[in-house]
């Protein structure tokens, strides 16, 4: 059977995506060698403020900036911060290919946690997944042979308190401002790297700042580019396309760091994303999920120096409703 050129379009589009967030996370790891993660989070922010202050200014939709749900907004926002400082500060001390290893068990942990937050009924199919997923991450950290460390320590947390941002979009998101949910964890991530950089700052050199520029152009340009492939492609031929990133990983890791991507990482990997690829097919199949999950979460973990995919499109697709 032939694939549907729509369907084709959206796949490539999610690729160049992927591609464009794994340079992002390159120039995330180039700063971290130099630069605390709090100072790269504020300047970062600092530039995508401008994104959100126009959207704010557009969005035409009644009401005021309070939460209907303030304690699930303050929980998400609190989460969103703590997600940004783990996975920059992981980029910056953990190989590329790692990073990745553990934040691709973001899925796994989405599914996990809405049994509990949303009420999904998990069967024995990805009952057995999220086993299988967690063990992947058993192997890649590999506890009692390798020396772990906080690097590995904050890519664990920032994939837990990602998978938490997910799930409590999917529980509040329909009845909140898209704008709102948008602005809180970004304003957050504002205040508290500034108020953490009078200890951490250090100089930084012009084509420091350009490289802070070309991070903010890349996540607007690849989340556009996921918007584009989300408007093409169902959500089960996009999502998977998440795990191109790991080839990126390998590449740019040996290209620009000098690092190999040992065997049991790779072992690791290759179980996490397959648990990964099975929850996602499995939400794709009438009357598995109520809720799916993993397959509505259209964003990587959130840094707070761009909005979620998924409150973007919501937020276009109101405007779009306006007019």
């Amino acid at each position: 059977m032939a694939v549907p050129p729509s369907h084709l379009r959206g796949a490539l589009l999610s690729l160049a995506a992927f591609g464009t967030y794994a340079t992002h996370d390159v120039v995330v790891k180039v700063l971290g060698e130099s630069y605390s993660a709090f100072q790269t989070i504020f300047f970062s922010g600092l530039l995508g403020f401008p994104l959100v202050t126009m959207m704010l200014m557009s969005d035409r939709t009644d009401g005021n900036l309070l939460p209907k749900h303030p304690g699930w907004t303050i929980v998400r926002t609190v989460a969103a911060v703590l997600t940004g400082i783990g996975g920059f500060y992981a980029f910056s001390v953990l190989p590329l290919a790692q990073c990745y290893a553990i934040f691709f068990a973001m899925p796994i942990l989405i599914t996990l946690l809405a049994i509990p937050i949303l009420g999904e009924r998990v069967g024995l199919h990805r009952g057995m997944a999220i086993v299988v997923g967690l063990l992947g991450v058993i192997v890649v950290l590999r506890p009692g042979s390798v020396d772990l460390g906080l690097g590995h320590l904050a890519a664990l947390s920032a994939a837990v308190t990602g998978a938490l941002t997910s799930v409590i979009i999917r529980k509040i998101g329909s009845v909140e401002r898209p704008i709102l949910l948008m602005l809180y964890p970004m304003v957050a991530n504002f205040v508290v790297a500034g108020l953490a950089m009078p200890f951490v700052y250090q100089p930084m050199p012009g084509v420091h700042f350009g490289l802070l520029a070309a991070m903010s152009a890349m996540s607007l340009v690849a989340g556009m580019l996921v918007i584009a492939a989300y408007r093409a492609a169902p959500a089960i031929i996009v999502a998977p396309m998440q795990y191109s990133q790991i080839a990126w990983a390998a590449v740019y890791g040996w290209l620009f760091f000098g690092e190999r991507v040992d065997l049991w990482t790779g072992v690791g990997t290759a179980i996490i994303v397959a648990s990964g690829l099975y929850i996602v097919l499995r939400e794709g199949t009438p009357d598995v999920s109520g809720n799916r999950p993993v397959l509505e979460n259209r964003s990587r973990f959130e840094t707070g120096a761009f909005p979620r995919i998924s409150l973007l499109m919501r937020l276009f697709d109101r405007r779009r409703a306006g007019d």
